[in-house]
């Protein structure tokens, strides 16, 4: 980890002064012009991230209140065993269902624009990060559940009560930690952003417009020298995308301390 932050930095050296900087944390991505603004890719990535966060966390609460309590125990099981499966799917087959599925249908229905859009990438990595927003909470009630069973059943609670009145009040680190890793997985993603968003670098007015995240911009950037600021632009990236899936491994780590407090 320490020589791939050495590499970045290494990398990232020419942009330590005024000129490439300001050149550089800019709105505007227009490279055959010399505007190398990076700062709409930044903002991409965070619209994302949070936008299918925001879709994915009811989702996954719900259905982990279905396998827990809230619903029959066959189709619950049944239900956890396919979000067991969607994990073992690659990304890159999610991307092409979103492809050929899901952006002709948002073509079909809303009517506005190619169907690449925020909204269509924004299902796509909602629907990949709810496999482990939904395993982390069911990790975690399966830790509480035995702790209160006793007590709930002394009280002549339901399965529904006890789950409502005792596991989830008694769950906060987990729903924590599930938002966490939630949004650092969505942040780090290259494939959906890159086949679903459309990668237009600008900041979107409406979930239809098309939007570019710094994974796929990455992916996208091809410069024909090592000295241009295009080139410099993807460590720039790489630099703001690896400390920022830092700060979300260290709040992993601190969400698992006891109390938030080191030992």
């Amino acid at each position: 980890m320490l020589a791939i932050l050495l590499f970045l930095l290494w990398f990232s050296l020419p942009l330590c002064n005024a000129d490439a900087l300001s050149k550089l944390l800019a709105w505007d991505w227009r490279p055959f012009q010399g505007q190398f603004g990076i700062l709409p890719m930044v903002a991409g990535s965070l619209l994302l991230s949070f936008s299918a966060l925001l879709l994915a966390f009811p989702v996954s609460v719900g259905i982990c209140c279905f396998a827990h309590g809230m619903g029959p125990a066959g189709p619950a099981a049944l239900l956890m065993r396919f979000v067991k499966l969607m994990t073992s799917v690659p990304t890159v087959i999610y991307g092409f269902v979103g492809v050929f599925v899901l952006v002709p249908l948002m073509r079909e229905v809303f009517r506005s624009g190619s169907g690449f859009s925020w909204l269509a990438a924004m299902i796509g990595l909602a629907i990949l990060v709810l496999p482990t927003i939904v395993l982390m909470l069911h990790s975690q009630f399966m830790i509480v559940e035995p702790q209160v069973k006793l007590t709930a059943t002394a009280l002549g609670m339901t399965p529904a009560q006890r789950l409502l009145h005792l596991v989830v009040p008694n769950s906060g680190r987990g729903f924590a930690t599930a938002l966490v890793l939630g949004f650092g997985r969505a942040l780090g993603d290259t494939m959906i952003p890159l086949m679903l968003a459309g990668n237009a670098p600008q900041v979107p007015g409406s979930v239809f417009d098309s939007i570019r995240a710094m994974t796929a911009h990455i992916a996208l950037v091809v410069a024909t020298d090592s000295q241009s600021l295009a080139y410099l632009s993807l460590f720039a990236c790489g630099l703001i995308l690896f400390l920022s899936s830092t700060l979300v491994n260290l709040g992993l780590q601190w969400l698992g301390r006891p109390d938030g407090r080191k030992e």
